[in-house]
């Protein structure tokens, strides 16, 4: 019997067929229109859904899936997932922790050298005829604080050690015993020893609003901030004040509060670097991302157990 997946993901098109040749017959819904039409028209088939964290998957959505029994989220984070609706229902969800962490520390390190070293602007000032000379700070040797040394803020370490020399402190809930570098018990103690500050945390409530004034402050006005892990870490009102009133040297955001609104305020920055939530978006990231979707589907209903369940709550009494 074939099962039937709801995808409601929307850059990985090219490599649903890896899903499709395991026999998954898969429903493809990547806009808030088609997502909900889906569910009414097709809810009593679906049994397994493929979203992303931003996406989720929300409690009444769950309620009308009545055969639904694995929720697969492509990427580390799944923060709009309900999991206590998935389980209540004993439902599994899996998720696709570092599968794309080389391409989001790549990004993570573009953005950096790209804020840090003016290259935007200096483009845009030549593709003005202009020519100018500013002296912008040198990676090398400097301090790099990562808040959240997962499977990408160990790729993004890697890179920054390596490839510039720098010395690596960290934030996590817990130290880690597998690494050298300097563990920071807040993340005000890391913004207080670093030069740059990389955001490569999930989201949730853990983690919301860990980044606020008092923590770019402590970054100053010669620290840059680069975000790569998601909006809701940041007190974007503050990063915002920060940013204009140059307390912090800049910022380099490639995720927002809202996707895809951006406030206008880091627009009209010259401080600021934005790209549009695509640091994990590349072909071996998408291709790997979807196997693992796939892997973890073939296992779940062949009776065996999925290669990355994600802990969920106690179900409701």
């Amino acid at each position: 019997m074939t099962t039937t997946v709801l995808v409601l993901v929307e850059t990985i098109n090219d490599y649903l067929p890896i899903i499709e040749s395991n026999d998954f017959h898969v429903i493809l819904a990547p806009t808030p229109a088609e997502r909900a039409h889906a569910i009414k028209a097709h809810g009593g088939q679906i049994q397994a859904v493929l979203t992303r964290g931003p996406l989720g998957l929300y409690a009444e959505e769950i309620a009308a899936l009545p055969l639904l029994e694995i929720i697969c989220v492509i990427g580390a984070g799944y923060e709009h997932v309900d999991l206590q609706a998935a389980s209540n229902r004993g439902i599994v969800v899996t998720n696709g922790a570092g599968v794309n962490a080389p391409s989001v520390a790549d990004h993570a390190m573009a953005l950096l050298l790209s804020l840090v070293r003016g290259i935007p602007q200096n483009d845009a000032a030549v593709r003005r005829g202009e020519w100018p000379k500013v002296m912008r700070p040198s990676l090398g040797g400097k301090q790099l604080g990562i808040l959240g040394l997962g499977a990408v803020g160990l790729e993004i370490a890697k890179r920054a050690a390596l490839g510039f020399g720098m010395e690596i402190s960290y934030h996590n809930r817990q130290p880690r015993d597998d690494v050298d570098y300097t563990y920071c018990a807040t993340a005000l103690d890391l913004a207080r020893t670093a030069d740059f500050l990389i955001l490569a945390t999930p989201g949730g409530d853990g983690t919301r609003h860990l980044i606020d004034r008092r923590v770019l402050d402590a970054l100053g006005p010669h620290g840059y901030l680069v975000n790569i892990g998601r909006g809701s870490v940041v007190v974007t009102a503050d990063l915002i004040a920060a940013l204009e009133q140059r307390r912090i040297g800049g910022a380099a955001l490639d995720v927002f509060d809202d996707e895809p609104k951006v406030p206008d305020a880091l627009k009209r920055l010259g401080n600021t670097v934005l790209t549009s939530h695509v640091a994990g978006l590349s072909p071996e990231a998408a291709h790997d991302t979807v196997q693992r979707v796939a892997d973890n589907l073939v296992e779940y209903f062949a009776g065996r157990p999925v290669l990355t369940p994600v802990a969920l709550p106690p179900p409701a009494k």
